[in-house]
Formats: C-alpha cells, sequence, structure tokens
C-alpha cells in the first residue's frame, strides 16, 4: 500500500483529497490529511475512503520529519513560504514532493540534491501556475511541430464568480487565499515584453494599464502579473516579440481597486488602531469640511457618483460601522472588511476562466490562434478554484505512483511526459479548452 501525505487542509484542497480518495482502493492508497487544525482536516476528509486526519504543526520539525518518513510522496498545499524547508526535509527523506506555488530560485537550488537522491520536486502544478504552462506549452509545442514561428504570446486566468452568483457591485468574491488578493501585485513591478521592448509597471499603476479581453462573449479587463520576462527561457520564446501573463477581472474591477491602492489601503507595513471603517477611511484623506465621500472622491478626482465610489460605499467604507481589530495594518484592516463582504455564499458558485492568444508566423502567412477555458464550480466547497487547483496535482501525484512519471530533480510541468496525460485526464473532469483559429491581418 502507498501513502500519500497532504500537508494543508484548505479550501483549495478539497478536490485533490477528493480525487486521491475516489482512486485510493483501486490504486491501494492510503491518505493522510494533516493540518494544524485536526478539526478542518476531519471537515475535509467526512465520508471519504482511505483517508486519516492528523494534527501537525509543520514548525515541530520532528513530528514533520517523521510524517515524511511514514508516507511515500507529499503533496503540499502550504502558503509558499513553508515550502522550501519542505522540500529539502523531503528530498533528505527520498521522498517524491508537489507544490502548487511558485518555484523561486531558492527552490531551484535543490535540483541536484534532488537528483542525487533520486528524487522529483514537481512545483507550480496547480491552476497558475499550473495548468496555464500545462495548455500554453502544448499549444507552443504543436505549433513549433508544424514550423510556426512565435511572434507573441499572452495569457491572462482569473479567479471569479459564475454569472449566477454575481450579485455585488464589484464582479467578486473570494474563491482563494484573501490576503493573496490585498497584496496581489505588490511584490515589484510587473514586467513583460511588448513588441521586442521590455516594459515595466509599478505598483502604484498597475491597476491602471488594462487590456480588454473577450472571453466567450463576455468582457474582462487583465492586468499584468509578476515577471513574465522569466519565462522566455522557461517555455523556450527567446525571440518572441511580445509576452505578457496576467490576471484577469470584471470590468470595473480595477478602477476600484486602484482607487484602494492609491488611498494606502493595501498597505501592510504598519499598524493602526481605529474603532469604525469611517474612521479608517477618514485616516487617508485630507481634512476638509466636505463629508468623507465627498473628500475621498475630491481627493481621488473622482465622480461622487461613479461607479467607483458607489463600490466603495457599498463595501462600506463611509459607515460607522466597528472594525472589530486592534494595532492591524491597513491591508488587515480592508481584508477582515472583504472577508464579510465578498465572502461566497452557501449556494454560491465561483469561475475559473483562462484565456491564450498565441500570435505565429506559417510560412508568410500571419496568424493568431485563441485558447480559453471556462470552468464553474459545483457549490462553495467543490469550487472551479479547487477543482482546476487540485486535480492537476492529484493527478500528478497518481502518474508518480504508479511509475508513470519518472523524471527526476526539480522539475516545472512543461514536459510532454507531464502535461499530456494529466490535460487528457482534465478533459474527463469537465476541464477543457476551446480553440479557436484567426487570420491575422
Amino acid at each position: 500500500m502507498k501513502k500519500i501525505l497532504i500537508l494543508g487542509a484548505g479550501r483549495s484542497s478539497t478536490s485533490a483529497i477528493r480525487y486521491l480518495s475516489a482512486n485510493s482502493k483501486h490504486e491501494s492508497w492510503q491518505i493522510s490529511v494533516a493540518d494544524l487544525d485536526i478539526n478542518l482536516a476531519k471537515k475535509q476528509i467526512s465520508a471519504l475512503e482511505n483517508c486519516t486526519a492528523k494534527k501537525l504543526d509543520i514548525s515541530d520539525k520532528a513530528s514533520l520529519a517523521s510524517e515524511i518518513e511514514n508516507h511515500d510522496i507529499v503533496i503540499s498545499m502550504l502558503p509558499a513560504q513553508f515550502n522550501y524547508e519542505l522540500i529539502k526535509n523531503c528530498i533528505s527523506q527520498k521522498t517524491d514532493v508537489l507544490t502548487p506555488s511558485y518555484q523561486t530560485d531558492e527552490i531551484f537550488s535543490l535540483d541536484s540534491f534532488a537528483k542525487e537522491n533520486n528524487v522529483l520536486v514537481l512545483n507550480e502544478m496547480g491552476l497558475d501556475p499550473g495548468i496555464d504552462h500545462m495548455s500554453a506549452m502544448q499549444l507552443l509545442d504543436d505549433l513549433r511541430a508544424k514550423g510556426a514561428v512565435i511572434k507573441s504570446f499572452k495569457s491572462y486566468t482569473g479567479g471569479l464568480v459564475a454569472p449566477d452568483s454575481d450579485n455585488n457591485p464589484w464582479g467578486y468574491k473570494f474563491t482563494w487565499n484573501p490576503r493573496n488578493v490585498i497584496l496581489a501585485g505588490q511584490a515589484g513591478a510587473a514586467k513583460y515584453l511588448q513588441a521586442k521592448q521590455e516594459k515595466y509597471i509599478p505598483y502604484h499603476k498597475l491597476f491602471t494599464r488594462l487590456e480588454p479581453i473577450l472571453v466567450k462573449n463576455t468582457s474582462y479587463e487583465g492586468y499584468a502579473n509578476r515577471n513574465s520576462l522569466t519565462y522566455q527561457k522557461i517555455y523556450g520564446l527567446e525571440n518572441i516579440e511580445t509576452l505578457l501573463r496576467g490576471t484577469l477581472r470584471k470590468k470595473g474591477f480595477s478602477a476600484a481597486w486602484n482607487a484602494l491602492v492609491q488611498l494606502g489601503m493595501t498597505d501592510d507595513s504598519y499598524k493602526l488602531n481605529l474603532k469604525t471603517y469611517q474612521d479608517f477611511t477618514s485616516s487617508f484623506l485630507p481634512a476638509s469640511d466636505l463629508d468623507i465621500k465627498a473628500n475621498l472622491a475630491n481627493y481621488l478626482s473622482l465622480d461622487i457618483n461613479s461607479e467607483t465610489i458607489n463600490k466603495l460605499a457599498w463595501l462600506g467604507l463611509f459607515d460607522d460601522t466597528e472594525i472589530g481589530l486592534k494595532y492591524a495594518s491597513p491591508a488587515l484592516i480592508l481584508q477582515n472588511l472583504l472577508e464579510e463582504k465578498w465572502a461566497l455564499e452557501k449556494n454560491d458558485k465561483d469561475m475559473i476562466v483562462m484565456w491564450h492568444e498565441i500570435v505565429y508566423l506559417m510560412g508568410s502567412e500571419l496568424a493568431r490562434l485563441e485558447s480559453s477555458l471556462v470552468v464553474i464550480g459545483d457549490d462553495n466547497l467543490q469550487t472551479a478554484m479547487a477543482k482546476t487547483v487540485g486535480y492537476p496535482i492529484a493527478i500528478a501525484c497518481k502518474l508518480i505512483l504508479q511509475g508513470k512519471l519518472k523524471l527526476k530533480g526539480v522539475k516545472l510541468p512543461i514536459k510532454k511526459e507531464i502535461y499530456q496525460p494529466i490535460l487528457e485526464e482534465l478533459k474527463d473532469l469537465g476541464i477543457e479548452f476551446e480553440e479557436k483559429n484567426f487570420e491575422k491581418g
């Protein structure tokens, strides 16, 4: 019997746990779901076969090492900052490990160590990063095999709310870690390539540089995400003219979010001690005889009846409502408010939208290919986010345990032997891209 250890029982783990449990009898697996919150782990495995819940504090090195030693493979659904030490521990114990998190330079420095110990470390094995890489590489490899020269590659992904559950003016609800949403874009300037020129967008301008994107007759807006330049080498696009990876939101979201950024409400570097959300908003505004809403509109040069001001008012930022936190950063105060306002209700469904555009030269003809993915969640537990993050990593786990994935070292899912079987099975699970070809005029 093979033993699988899943670290982290948060919402993104749901589909991975269910997939592995559903295959456990046939494959002869035993699955351990470990979390600091034992009740959360128990909830995740309720009524599932061959699953055990465990309480585990990963800072307890002896307990963590013992759990790794007693399992054949580890899936880390932990926050990214814990993965380097975990991966190093797994390699030391000759145990394969998978994560959905970005592969840092520090993690890649373990490549030789992993190969020496005959271990596979497979990172970026979720949605974005994950499915985005696999679907992009499949398209790029297929085009290059036909002799195409790639001129431009753009890719956008958004974790959104499904149309039937879209009942607030922001067109958005939390479907993944709220803190990551609040702090999005603050890691450094977004970098990309456009017409052979490197472009940089600092955080304070990120949500003003938008590209309109149409996916299945629905309009979205996209903003650049992180450093797209790193994918030139990864995707084999060293000679490309345009390369951009970004995030999708519903139209109007970014303008309102930019207002919060300009005010300073997403800052996580200092703490405030304020009583109400009205006090919170006022703390960022100059002294004025105007009421708080008019003062804010004037300060940001917005019409007081604008869509952006209406969005801020709907959040309750002008209300005399108690915050309920003491000595918290602006970002944490904002997160506290948004977790209430943007909560996924019991009957709500979320939605994942992914869109790739490739412009390529085939002989002397310029052409354009669009590939799009839309996934709707089943409910507020088996969400589209949980499925698109959890299924790829669970399928990869199965392939490794079946001996079908024999790579060793620190890897990304960009090789055909990884992406092809995973994308094929994802189709059976309802996660399938739609492709359209256009002549480029």
